[in-house]
Order: C-alpha cells, then sequence, then structure tokens
C-alpha cells in the first residue's frame, strides 16, 4: 500500500509499505479522506514535535475511512461502517517510524469498548490511550464533514471541558487558523458573549467575522492594546492557539479574577517565563496540549447535531483539496497564510 513519509525536514514522499493485518480487536480502515492539520502535522514535518524529530517517519492523524476487516474479536464496528481517525502507532515497515501514520492507504482502529469489557486495554494487548476515541460516524453527513470532526472534537472538548468556558463568557482568541476559527464558531454556537480574535491576515479576519465574531484585530493594533479599558472590564478568558510566550504574558493583564488563560497546542519552547505579576491575584492558566479522550469522544454528539442542522459546515473551513498523491504540493498550499483547511483525497 502507500503511504506518506516525511522523509527529512520538510519534505514529503509518496511510499510503499506493507499493508497492515488487524488483530484479534483491530478493524483494518481504507482512508477515504484526510485533512492537514496545520499545527501538529506542521511541527511533526518541521522537526519541531517533541519525539518526533527522526525521518523518515510516516505522517498524518486527521482521516475518515471505511472498514474493510475486523478482528475476530471486534464487537463494535462492522464492514461497511465509516469510522474516524485510524492510525498505523506501530509502522508496517521498520525503516520507518510513525508519526501516527494517518495518511496511509490503509490504517488501524481497535475496538477500545470491547477490550475495556474483556480486561485487556493496556499495553501488554497493544492498547494505546488514542482508541478510546475511535469512534464509527454516521453517513448522513458528507465526508468533507467526517473528516473535519478530527480536529473539531479535540476544539470543543478543549474549549467547553477543558478551559471549562460556556455561555455568557467574554473571551480573546489568540490565533486566526482553522482552530482559532473553530473556537469562534462553537463560541458563538454555545452562546458566548463577546468574542475576539486576534489574526495576521485580513481574510481569516474577516472569516471570524463572518462566523460571529464581535471584532477582530492584528496584533499590532492599538485597540487592541486598549480592549479592557474601552469595554470598561477584563476578559472571562483569553485562549492562546499559537503558543507563544509573550501571548501568554500580554492574556495575564486581560484576565478577570478567577478568569482562565488557556494554551492550546503545543509550545515549541522547552522554557516559558510567566509574569504572573501582571495577572490579577487568582487566576487559572491551563495547558491543552494533548487531547482528553473522553471529553474529545462525547464532542461528536453536539457537533454531527450541529452539522445535520446546518449550522455547522466544512465549508466554511476548507480552502483546497488536492490528491494524496500531491502530498508535498498539498503541504505547501497549507502554509500559504490565506489557507484554512488544506484536504487530501484518496
Amino acid at each position: 500500500m502507500f503511504a506518506i513519509a516525511v522523509m527529512e525536514a520538510d519534505k514529503l514522499e509518496v511510499v510503499e509499505v506493507p499493508k497492515p493485518e488487524p488483530g484479534p480487536y483491530e478493524v483494518l480502515i481504507r482512508i477515504q479522506i484526510a485533512a492537514i492539520c496545520n499545527m501538529t502535522d506542521r511541527k511533526v514535518v518541521e522537526a519541531h514535535f517533541p519525539g518526533l524529530d527522526t525521518y523518515p517517519l510516516l505522517l498524518g492523524h486527521e482521516n475518515t475511512g471505511v472498514v474493510e476487516a475486523v478482528g475476530e474479536k471486534v464487537r463494535n464496528f462492522k464492514v461497511g461502517d465509516r469510522v474516524l481517525g485510524g492510525l498505523l502507532i506501530k509502522s508496517t515497515d521498520p525503516s520507518y517510524g510513525t508519526g501516527w501514520g494517518g495518511f496511509s492507504e490503509f490504517v488501524i482502529v481497535a475496538d477500545h469498548q470491547a477490550m475495556m469489557e474483556d480486561g485487556v486495554a493496556d499495553a501488554e494487548h497493544g492498547w494505546y490511550e488514542v482508541y478510546e476515541i475511535t469512534s464509527v460516524v454516521t453517513q448522513n453527513i458528507s465526508l468533507e464533514d467526517a473528516v473535519m470532526l478530527c480536529m473539531w472534537r479535540e476544539c470543543y472538548s478543549g474549549l467547553v471541558d477543558d478551559f471549562r468556558m460556556g455561555a455568557g463568557d467574554d473571551i480573546l482568541i489568540y490565533g486566526d487558523g482553522p482552530v482559532g476559527l473553530s473556537f469562534v464558531k462553537f463560541a458563538r454556537l454555545l452562546d458566548f458573549g463577546d468574542i475576539y480574535l486576534v489574526g495576521k491576515y485580513p481574510e481569516k479576519l474577516q472569516k471570524a467575522m463572518d462566523m460571529g465574531a464581535t471584532a477582530t484585530f492584528h496584533p499590532d493594533d492599538p485597540a487592541l492594546k486598549t480592549l479592557v479599558d474601552d469595554r470598561g472590564k477584563k476578559l472571562d478568558g483569553v485562549i492562546d492557539a499559537v503558543g507563544k510566550e509573550d501571548i501568554i504574558n500580554d492574556a495575564m493583564s486581560m484576565i478577570r479574577w478567577g478568569g482562565t488563560i488557556g494554551i492550546y497546542g503545543v509550545i515549541d519552547a522547552s522554557e516559558i517565563q510567566l509574569q504572573h505579576g501582571r495577572a490579577p491575584f487568582n487566576f487559572d492558566l491551563i495547558f491543552h496540549q494533548w487531547p482528553t479522550r473522553a471529553g474529545e469522544l462525547a464532542a461528536q454528539i453536539p457537533l454531527v447535531e450541529w452539522i445535520e442542522a446546518g449550522k455547522l459546515s466544512a465549508k466554511e473551513f476548507v480552502s483546497g483539496e488536492f490528491s494524496v498523491k500531491d502530498i508535498q504540493k498539498a503541504y505547501e498550499f497549507s502554509k500559504v497564510k490565506e489557507t484554512i483547511k488544506t484536504l487530501l483525497r484518496y
């Protein structure tokens, strides 16, 4: 089968590797569509993701496909089901490491529920925590919407479960990529109060306004520095969807007593210095650098309801589509400043 490999920093190739064989609790998925993760995939390709910087390695983690075969102990999946987020956690070729391998032609998921029921949900039996979010997704929604759920589920869970933000909250979001824009979209659908977004690109700032933002700012906009004074009150929450020390420190002076600063995604620097004296005496600083699996899985229910109701659509986020075999071109496109989300067709 084919797979996508990072051969060296910024160099991607289509390679041939053995097709995986499902074990007793495993499910073989043929991928139909995938999406480039602007945050994680880019850091893996550029050798900035901790622990995933030895090449070559197999790339990808946002995908959806159809079940082709199931192991003899699988009880919650059947041939023909549409499933999210299959991976190659163990590379099928020892000459390649794995950066999750989700852009491969075939991938593996496991029946987490069956493994739990049988008391074998542990490393000794080949279980990984990512199997907890393995799920069937209705075929009533489009393939494009289905693959966006890979990102949307984590964003929704990060916002609601980890950052504990909700209806009526006034928030400021740093970052106009697909994650930042997802936060805007979800916050408006969840009846937040004022929603502000900071970003560099006019097209994306307009997209945020179209999705329900109250106002947007360029990082150098003087109005950003006077936002709290102009409002006459501080913010309930600030979300850093970029991962920068200076953003975190600027947020300190903008949140109310007991407010929350949420950092979404992996910070490149191994050390940061916090200017906590700029913050109120009591505040929460929450790092979301890895998904909270139970919340991520639960988020699929409200998200699919929004999709089916026409309130949420991949069309608002997708900037371009490529054949998976044109991965280098697709990756370069994903780095263009106007790009929000890039899909890979199989």
